[in-house]
């Protein structure tokens, strides 16, 4: 990663296959994009990469030969802050206060949601693929500056 002061962090989840210019649109500044699983086919990662570096995780739908590879949970270090990345917060495996995590990052509900507990940031950016009923298309971002992490949501015209 660059050093400079502020690092921007895209996030998505939850694409299933469909990866709208409108998500590519919001990503297309990070430094580092981290997709939360429910990928659907290799293609929205190769799109991705076309972009900024990628860490993604397996989500339930992800299956075939082309998702084996893929972890279901991750540990990103970046810029000297740790990040946990998985696709289902329900089945979070260790505590990442007293790990050291300053955010955990997942999909899964389709629900945009930040919260913070223990000094820890909960980062769910929502789903950027098809719409599942009335709640939002959305991507998000993390920005680091001055070693402070912050989360935005960001609605994708669907």
């Amino acid at each position: 990663m660059p050093a400079q002061s502020r690092l921007e962090i895209g996030v998505i989840s939850d694409t299933h296959g469909l990866l709208r210019p409108a998500a590519l649109e919001a990503l297309r500044q990070s430094d580092l994009i981290l997709h939360a699983g429910d990928i659907g086919k290799a293609e929205v990662l190769d799109a991705l990469r076309r972009i900024a570096p990628v860490v993604a995780v397996r989500g339930n739908v992800d299956t075939g030969t082309w998702a084996e590879s893929l972890p279901a949970r991750k540990k990103v270090q970046i810029a000297g802050i740790s990040l946990y990345l998985l696709h289902n917060l329900r089945e979070l495996d260790l505590d990442p206060a007293r790990e050291g995590f300053a955010a955990v990052v997942s999909g899964h509900s389709h629900r945009p949601e930040i919260t913070r507990k223990d000094g820890v940031l909960y980062f769910n950016p929502g789903s950027a693929g098809p719409r599942r009923f009335k709640l939002p298309v959305a991507a998000g971002r993390l920005i680091l500056a001055n070693g402070m992490l912050e989360g935005e949501i960001i609605e994708l015209e669907a």
